[in-house]
């Protein structure tokens, strides 16, 4: 005899909700997969479906197999209301004007004199020093979806080191105290992320410069500039060698690498380019009265192909941070010639704030 409980009808589970209805799941997945970041607000909104695409591994993947990965801008400021580095992603609103937004922070103690590279989705933050002691810890930010994680651990501690990327490897140079055979053998290591995991990169004895200053990536060669000149690292035909000349004597600040040109400013606050193959430096044109003249406080970026300089206007209360989208072409007559896309202002923050780090990721 049935009881009453097995007499009752069985809930039956509800059809899944079509991403667009009408159409396929694999076909709506390749239609929101091109579209624009800047609408992906709005589009969260259209239906819950939608709303747990857009932040899946399987919509991010799609996005990169269509060529649609968009560049995005990540700054770090050091503030003295915070003990944390404050991480910032360069965004822009309906009307396109641009903002710095927050992210959350590393969730660990802040270090100073890390060094940072980008790989794929992701932000590696290397080493730096805590009260004045090096680590060899490592943070990845998951650009993705603005998480952190711990990475593999470097087999020295390093600050104020050199990094680059070559070949989807990670390299880092410099920032430890060559004063153990152990210390000056890992004096270089690089970084497979398919094998997660830090080797030693042979190194000459006679190159054990500890503080670094700036790094670039040129032709699959990783420049670092020191105290003493500049080192420059062939990933790819495992050689060393001096940087000297020009390249030495006008680089010693922040700079970045768009289109295979250096770009950085000089003590006149112009904004100067180096090509590796012809060894000079050449102003870029056209920019005057478009930009201040930063001498210092300023940072660069390649933000999909378009040179981004953001630098700091300190005012009696509060600082601005202001940002310049630059395209530059060179002319049949070998100069280089900057136009300037946009200028705006992207954030306040308390005086006595400074940038730290900027970089830019595909996402």
């Amino acid at each position: 005899m049935s009881t009453a409980t097995e007499s009752q009808p069985q809930p039956q589970p509800q059809p899944q909700q079509p991403l667009i209805p009408s159409l396929p799941d694999d076909l709506g997945l390749n239609i929101l997969a091109r579209i624009h970041r800047c609408h992906h607000p709005t589009l969260s909104l259209v239906s819950k479906p939608i709303h747990s695409l857009l932040s899946s591994p399987l919509f991010f993947t799609t996005r990169s197999l269509l060529h649609s990965s968009q560049p995005l801008l990540y700054l770090s400021l050091r503030s003295s209301l915070s003990s944390s580095l404050l991480w910032f992603c360069l965004g822009s609103n309906s009307n396109s004007s641009h903002s710095l937004f927050p992210i959350p922070p590393i969730p660990s103690t802040s270090t100073v004199g890390s060094s940072i590279a980008s790989l794929g989705p992701s932000i590696y933050v290397i080493g730096g020093s805590t009260n004045d002691v090096p680590t060899s810890h490592v943070w990845i930010l998951d650009c993705r979806f603005n998480t952190w994680r711990p990475g593999p651990n470097m087999r020295v501690a390093r600050e104020f080191s050199a990094a680059g990327v070559v070949d989807e490897n990670i390299y880092v140079m410099g920032g430890c105290v060559t004063d153990s055979w152990a210390k000056s053998a890992h004096w270089a290591e690089r970084f497979d992320p398919k094998v997660q995991k830090w080797e030693r990169v042979e190194s000459p004895v006679l190159i054990r410069d500890k503080w670094m200053h700036a790094s670039a990536v040129m032709d699959g060669k990783v420049y670092a500039m020191a105290d003493r000149g500049g080192i420059v690292y062939d990933a790819r035909e495992s050689a060393w060698g001096r940087v000297e000349g020009e390249l030495d004597f006008g680089w010693r600040g922040r700079a970045c690498v768009v289109g295979g040109v250096l770009y950085c400013y000089d003590y006149l606050g112009k904004i100067r380019a180096f090509h590796a193959r012809e060894g000079a430096w050449r102003e870029v044109k056209g920019l005057e009265g478009g930009l201040p003249r930063f001498l210092c406080g300023a940072t660069m970026a390649n933000l999909g192909g378009k040179l981004v300089v953001l630098w700091e206007e300190k005012g009696k209360r509060e600082m601005e941070i202001w940002c310049a989208e630059i395209g530059v072409e060179m002319r049949e007559s070998g100069e280089l010639w900057g136009q300037i896309g946009w200028v705006e202002k992207v954030r306040t923050v308390p005086r006595g704030s400074s940038i730290v780090h900027c970089v830019a990721v595909e996402v």
